[in-house]
C-alpha cells in the first residue's frame, strides 16, 4: 500500500544530503533555484482559489549521437499543495531517433495514477496508460533556442469513477503542440556551467469536445552543472477544460535530469522537459 508522505522525504531520497557527497552541492543549488521561484511567485499563490501545487520530476536521459538512437526514463510526483498533499504519480519512458541536431522522432509510453491526497491507502482514483508518437524540431535565432514539439497520444483509462468513465470513456486520442524557448544567460550556447531561462506554452487538443482540453504555460530558471546534471526550478500554470473538470492551477516545478555520457555524442543539447 502507498502511505501518505511529503515532498521533503522524496527530495531527501533522490538527492543525498550527507556531507561530502556530490548530492550536497546539487541540493544547495536546487534550493537556491527554488528560492528564486518562491520569491517571484507569492502573488500567484495569493491570487488563486486553489493552493499552490508542487511537481517534482526526475529524469534519466540517454542522448543520441549526431544521428542515431537515444532514450529516456522519468518519474514524476505531484502534490495538491506546496510540498504537501501528494496526489499524483507517473512513470514513463521511450526511445528516440535523431536524424540530425535539429530533428528527432520518439515513441514512448507511460502510466499515470491520480489519488485522493486525503487517503492514499484507498488506492488510485484513476489509472491511465498512454502510448505516444512525437516529432521535435529545433532552431536557433542568435542565442535564442526554439523547440517545436508535436505529439499524438493514445490514452487508455483503467480505474476511474463511473462519472469520469461515462464522460471520457475507456479510450481517447489527444494531440499536443509545445513551443519552448530557451535563453542561455551567461553565454550563447547551452553547455556545462550555463545558467538559462526556459519558457514554453503547450496546447492539448482532443478529437472529441471539448477540443481544447488543456493549456500549460511554464517559466523557469535552470543550471547545467556539467555534462551530466541539469537542475530547473520554475512555475507552471495548467488550465483544464476537460470533460471532468475546469479551471486553472499554479504549481512550483522542481526538476533534476541526469544525462548519460555517450562517446562521440558531444553537441549542444537543449535541456527541455520530457513531460
Amino acid at each position: 500500500m502507498i502511505r501518505s508522505f511529503h515532498f521533503p522525504q522524496i527530495v531527501a531520497v533522490v538527492v543525498p544530503q550527507r556531507v561530502g557527497l556530490p548530492g550536497t552541492i546539487f541540493l544547495t543549488l536546487f534550493r537556491r533555484l527554488a528560492g528564486i521561484c518562491f520569491f517571484l511567485l507569492p502573488s500567484f499563490a495569493l491570487a488563486q482559489q486553489h493552493p499552490l501545487g508542487t511537481w517534482f520530476i526526475g529524469t534519466v536521459q540517454l542522448p543520441a549521437r549526431e544521428r542515431g538512437w537515444g532514450g529516456f526514463a522519468e518519474a514524476q510526483v505531484r502534490a495538491n499543495a506546496l510540498f504537501d498533499q501528494v496526489n499524483y504519480f507517473e512513470v514513463k519512458g521511450g526511445i528516440s531517433y535523431d536524424l540530425g541536431p535539429a530533428f528527432s522522432a520518439m515513441i514512448a509510453t507511460g502510466r499515470y495514477q491520480t489519488y485522493n491526497y486525503r487517503d492514499l491507502e484507498a488506492g488510485p482514483q484513476q489509472i491511465e496508460t498512454r502510448l505516444w508518437e512525437q516529432i521535435t524540431m529545433s532552431q536557433n535565432v542568435d542565442r535564442l533556442k526554439f523547440e517545436h514539439r508535436y505529439r499524438v497520444e493514445q490514452r487508455w483509462f483503467g480505474e476511474s469513477s463511473p462519472e469520469n468513465l461515462a464522460i471520457q470513456g475507456r479510450f481517447r486520442n489527444r494531440v499536443r503542440y509545445r513551443m519552448n524557448m530557451i535563453i542561455p544567460l551567461n553565454g550563447t550556447t547551452i553547455k556545462p556551467k550555463t545558467v538559462f531561462v526556459s519558457i514554453y506554452d503547450e496546447l492539448f487538443l482532443n478529437f472529441k469536445a471539448p477540443h481544447l482540453e488543456r493549456n500549460r504555460i511554464y517559466a523557469g530558471l535552470g543550471y547545467q552543472i556539467d555534462r551530466h546534471w541539469i537542475l530547473q526550478a520554475g512555475w507552471i500554470n495548467q488550465y483544464d477544460q476537460a470533460p471532468v473538470r475546469n479551471g486553472g492551477k499554479d504549481n512550483v516545478v522542481l526538476s533534476i535530469m541526469y544525462r548519460l555520457h555517450r562517446k562521440n555524442g558531444e553537441r549542444e543539447r537543449l535541456p527541455t522537459q520530457m513531460d
